[in-house]
């Protein structure tokens, strides 16, 4: 179907952080699949991991134990909030799971009423119809309706509106520490310790999408650390699988008490594959360094974007983000800077209020830097 707006490429290899087309030409991938590839392309660890698994064992769907989602889901559990973990192929699966083990919690304790999750304006959770119905973006949910009930839309970042939401019917509050699609826009430290205190205030759970956010992306496993919070559920999934479908939904053992034995399901999520898989990402992402690393890198490149922006103030007009998940803010329209960028080389992803996300392999190093700002600088000066 047509649904894409496809670039006019095919991609017939990738090493590291590089992109090889059929015709010959070279790129250097500051996209990673949209936060996915996490650690470059043709990884040799995780090839060796899903080569591994291949030989032995494919698929025996969730009706048997499997070895390699037990022990990931220990290993995710050990790292973060979570006591337990639901697998899923994507992220929108993992968020759909966020949101039915919410009302599932309330409707176990006896509060039936309380079915209403907040949810903020410029959000991006996925391509179901509940997830649109959360995000109620205009280019997402328009000839889709009627939406699904359930979602109280407010501003992002401001806290009185969502005291303002609260009501007898509310189970939830969602959101992205910092909105991918939405223009790399985070929240503040206040704003997500806030909207701990207003969960714990009112018997709300808080549900983080950290699909984009996570898995180390912005220098710590997970964004909502560098708060110093914990959520009760949490959807995670991209760089979760380095590039093989993989996702997750973490949750507190109290949060997760009304999933029991056949109220939710899945025929692939969390198999042999993709969590041989999971765990040989995980082994590198927690290595001693690795997000250290991520941090470092992320600052040297937030620094000399900043000095992009002092330099070209027409075409860049801002910084955003934290780690290796930042944005530019552009004068000119964001799918022309993406295209002219992409002609020079440099992918990128285009994101709401007119950014350009940068969104590289974590495992980038100050060569990638300064190749991708050599050409976010040539772009610019064409641009003008």
């Amino acid at each position: 179907m047509p649904t894409y707006a496809r670039a006019d490429i095919v991609f017939e290899r990738g090493e590291g952080p590089y992109l090889y087309a059929t015709d010959g030409r070279r790129f250097l991938d500051f996209a990673a699949g949209v936060a996915v590839n996490v650690l470059g392309h043709a990884n040799p660890y995780l090839v060796e991991a899903l080569t591994a698994q291949a030989h032995k064992l494919w698929h025996t769907s969730n009706l048997f134990r499997v070895a390699g989602q037990e022990s990931l889901a220990k290993r995710l559990t050990a790292a973060t909030f979570a006591d337990t973990v639901f697998f899923t192929n994507s992220g929108a699966e993992a968020w759909e799971c966020g949101a039915k083990l919410i009302r599932k919690y309330h409707y176990e304790k006896g509060d039936k009423a309380r079915t209403r999750i907040i949810t903020f304006e410029q959000a991006f959770h996925g391509r179901t119809l509940a997830a649109v119905s959360a995000a109620q973006q205009e280019k997402l949910i328009k000839g889709f309706g009627p939406l699904l009930d359930g979602f109280d839309l407010v501003p992002f970042g401001d806290l009185e509106a969502v005291r303002n939401a609260v009501t007898d019917q509310t189970a939830g509050i969602c959101l992205e520490p910092i909105q991918g699609e939405g223009g790399i826009r985070a929240g503040s430290v206040e704003f997500l310790r806030g909207l701990r205190e207003i969960c714990d205030q009112h018997g709300l759970l808080l549900f983080l999408d950290e699909i984009q956010c996570g898995m180390g992306r912005t220098g710590k496993l997970f964004a909502h650390e560098w708060a110093g919070i914990t959520p009760d559920v949490m959807a995670v999934a991209k760089g979760i699988g380095g590039g093989f479908p993989l996702g997750a939904c973490l949750a507190t053992e109290k949060a997760a008490s009304g999933m029991t034995a056949g109220t939710h399901g899945s025929t692939y999520g969390g198999n042999p594959l993709a969590t041989a898989v999971g765990n040989a990402v995980l082994d590198k992402v927690l290595e001693p360094g690795f997000l250290d690393h991520v941090q470092r890198i992320g600052g040297l490149l937030q620094e000399r974007l900043a000095g992009l922006v002092a330099e070209n103030p027409a075409v860049f007009t801002g910084v955003r983000g934290k780690g290796l998940m930042l944005g530019l803010a552009c004068g000119p329209a964001v799918g022309d800077v993406v295209a002219k960028l992409r002609a020079n080389g440099l992918l990128s992803v285009p994101a709401g209020d007119n950014v350009v996300r940068l969104l590289p392999p974590l495992n980038i190093g100050e060569a990638e830097v300064e190749e991708a700002v050599a050409i976010l600088a040539k772009t610019a000066k064409e641009l003008v």
